[in-house]
């Protein structure tokens, strides 16, 4: 039996939420009806998605590179229906966007795929910088509207700002390392390891803040700016790091299994949002990215 397009929604809403009870909660369905679902998908396709353990599910390396498939699949689902909309004929124009470089590759892509699916029509410019910049052009009104980094928006009497996801920090750890099986993970278990520092947007300032809050000095290995790097050298064994869930996959590049765990206190959360020049007429196409934003938020069909 061929899988069906309810299956591969109820995978995507669990592989997102990495739990069954809070996809079956976003679905407005039964856990069982997740459950029997996901059973049947691996069932047809032979292998298996999800590994089972008390603290939930975590997806499986075939289960990775089914996610990719299936997201495109509910993509192509979703151009056949716009397409006898009659939504996507009219709009034309330009969209000038900017974006922090910790979120384009994980907020904008999709985001910018699901805009040009709707308005193909718009021509889209975008640039990517550090957040002060990106404030200056939205002041300036040189950008129309920012995907970034907004949990510390500097001018918040000129700009507005919607929040497009919170994400909580929490720690990689390469696979048989000790706190892997760890109860409880402190700060202070994470300040005696080596400490692999991501340098883009604010992570570097908030993970340094919070650890001098709490007194703890870390012992820094390694800084780059690329969240690949800090994927292989956490994989391998060359420290841990302390970095948003937005960011957080489960494998390296190099095809090593990378484990997230929660840290206990309390932690700094990662928000992004759009931002605009608060007083400012946006125009049609700006105005029908924010409404693409926002229905990708909640989970609406468009």
């Amino acid at each position: 039996m061929a899988f069906t397009l309810r299956q591969i929604q109820y995978f995507v809403a669990v592989a997102e939420q990495g739990s069954v009870t809070r996809a079956a909660q976003n679905l407005s369905i039964s856990q069982s009806s997740v459950t029997e679902a996901l059973k049947e998908l691996e069932t047809d396709l032979g292998v298996e998605l999800f590994d089972r353990h008390p603290r939930g599910l975590t997806i499986t390396h075939n289960g990775h590179q089914f996610l990719r498939h299936a997201t495109k699949i509910l993509a192509s689902v979703s151009d056949a229906r716009t397409s006898f909309s009659g939504k996507q004929n009219e709009l034309s124009g330009k969209l000038n966007i900017g974006v922090t470089s910790l979120v384009a590759g994980y907020v904008l892509s999709d985001l910018l795929a699901r805009y040009r699916r709707a308005c193909p029509g718009v021509e889209v410019s975008a640039i990517e910088d550090n957040g002060g910049y990106l404030e200056h052009l939205l002041v300036g009104g040189e950008l129309d509207v920012a995907v970034m980094v907004i949990s510390n928006l500097r001018d918040r009497m000129a700009l507005q700002a919607e929040i497009l996801e919170t994400s909580p920090y929490r720690l990689w750890l390469p696979m048989g390392h000790p706190l892997v099986s760890a109860d409880i993970i402190s700060v202070a278990d994470i300040a005696r390891e080596p400490l692999i520092m991501l340098t883009v947007d604010e992570i570097e300032e908030n993970t340094g803040k919070l650890l001098s809050a709490l007194g703890a000095r870390p012992h820094v290995a390694f800084r780059t700016r690329s969240v690949e790097a800090v994927r292989s050298l956490v994989a391998t064994g060359a420290g841990v790091a302390l970095l948003p869930d937005l960011v957080y996959r489960p494998w390296s590049l190099e095809g090593d299994r990378i484990e997230s765990r929660d840290v206990s206190g309390s932690l700094p959360v990662v928000q992004v949002g759009m931002v605009w020049r608060k007083g400012s007429s946006l125009p049609q196409a700006a105005r029908d990215f924010v409404g693409i934003a926002e229905a990708l938020r909640s989970g609406r069909p468009r």
